[in-house]
């Protein structure tokens, strides 16, 4: 995660791009950097292929049609802040997709939000409607602010979902994302303010960029680079949407202690929950050598 959440973002405030110039330069160039860790995944069978295809089916049209729905709408002189409030509502939904998805993997005994999950069944029931719906709503976050994918995909594909392990449920967000932002690249390409020069220069510091990020990820504290992210997105989120710089500034802070308070309550809500014990055996199951049933 980071693309859209914090480059487009970064490229309003810092840079001072347009609007639409930065998401449709940002789409852009996640469609370079999104293939490097679904081959990886490909590679070590930890995609759900069909999963993906039928996430495809409504992210790949509604990709498309969010850049058309941004140039259509009649928003005027106020379309630059429009764009900016859907890009900072997204920004928040992606923020409180964090603390979900952390709170959900502890649900699954994972210490402190990280770590494998548990084994599970290699057979998930596909869920088809509701799993292009999901698909489809990404698809328009994406194709309007360039944030989605990653952010939205994995916490809903959790809850609906719990028997994926955690490698599953990244790997198929990584592989369904490549068609979704290759979609709304296209879109951006006919439609939107593609600029050639800026997405040349994101891509020549993000490409080293990814191979830095691997390698301190596999040594920094997950639980707390997770934590600062969460914080910076609702940081962006609310200026873009139009919060006083003050207020701002007040509810990153109140995130950053009341966060910690309340992330240390919910680690040793779950930390002291014992956990299951195996079933007795009946005559008619008998017990296997692990100590459950047969």
């Amino acid at each position: 995660m980071g693309g859209g959440a914090l480059m487009t973002p970064m490229l309003i405030f810092v840079f001072k791009v347009d609007p639409l110039m930065a998401v449709s330069s940002d789409v852009v160039a996640s469609l370079f950097m999104k293939p490097a860790g679904a081959i990886v995944h490909l590679r070590r069978r930890t995609v759900n292929l069909r999963l993906v295809g039928w996430l495809c089916v409504g992210s790949v049209p509604a990709a498309f049609s969010g850049v058309l729905l941004l140039r259509l709408l009649p928003f005027g002189d106020g379309f630059d802040a429009t764009v900016k409030v859907a890009l900072g509502a997204a920004l928040l939904l992606a923020s409180v997709g964090l603390v979900v998805r952390a709170v959900l993997q502890m649900a699954r005994l994972q210490p402190l939000g990280e770590g494998p999950a548990a084994p599970s069944s290699p057979d998930v029931t596909i869920r088809p409607v509701p799993t292009v719906m999901l698909g489809a709503l990404a698809g328009l976050l994406v194709g309007m602010t360039s944030v989605g994918a990653g952010s939205i995909v994995i916490v809903v594909i959790l809850l609906m979902y719990p028997a994926l392990k955690a490698s599953q449920v990244v790997g198929t967000d990584l592989v369904q994302a490549i068609p979704l932002v290759g979609a709304a690249s296209l879109g951006h390409l006919l439609y939107g303010d593609f600029s050639l020069g800026l997405t040349t220069s994101l891509l020549i510091g993000a490409i080293p960029g990814a191979w830095l990020g691997a390698q301190v990820s596999s040594k920094a504290p997950g639980g707390l680079v997770r934590r600062a992210l969460a914080i910076l997105l609702l940081a962006s989120g609310l200026r873009l949407v139009g919060v006083p710089l003050g207020w701002v500034a007040a509810s990153a802070v109140s995130a950053l202690v009341l966060g910690n308070v309340l992330w240390i309550a919910v680690r040793r809500r779950f930390s002291a929950t014992p956990p299951e014990s195996p079933r007795p055996a009946s005559p008619d199951r008998p017990a296997t050598k692990d100590g459950g049933t047969a």
